[in-house]
């Protein structure tokens, strides 16, 4: 089977897909943002992401989320809860991180299936 692979750098690609399965990391551009705006940036990329590898918000496997904060639990799920289709939640964890820039309020991983032709 063969591996697609979409904005590949040296050291990584903006998504991944093998095997009817779309693999993704997304960070906020908006770095001077507060955590609401930063995950409303992050899935506005994700989808995206998701179009250019055959999928779609409504094929979500499998979310995790980062938070450098857990104070920003509710704000983030405001959006979150706007953004994913009804009946098409994923399986998903949220969880405290030391992220990799000071400025990242959240960062996204996630897993979906691609679109069947």
């Amino acid at each position: 089977m063969s591996i697609q692979r979409h904005g590949t750098t040296r050291r990584y690609s903006d998504s991944v897909v093998h095997a009817g399965t779309v693999y993704l990391v997304e960070v906020p551009a908006n770095l001077d943002s507060d955590v609401a705006a930063q995950t409303d940036n992050v899935l506005t990329s994700v989808d995206r992401l998701l179009a250019q590898a055959g999928s779609d918000r409504s094929r979500l496997l499998m979310v995790t989320i980062y938070l450098a904060d857990m104070a920003d639990y509710e704000a983030m799920n405001v959006v979150w809860d706007a953004w994913v289709p009804a009946g098409h939640a994923p399986t998903r964890a949220c969880v405290q991180a030391r992220l990799s820039h000071e400025k990242y309020r959240v960062e996204v991983v996630l897993t979906a299936a691609v679109t069947q032709a």
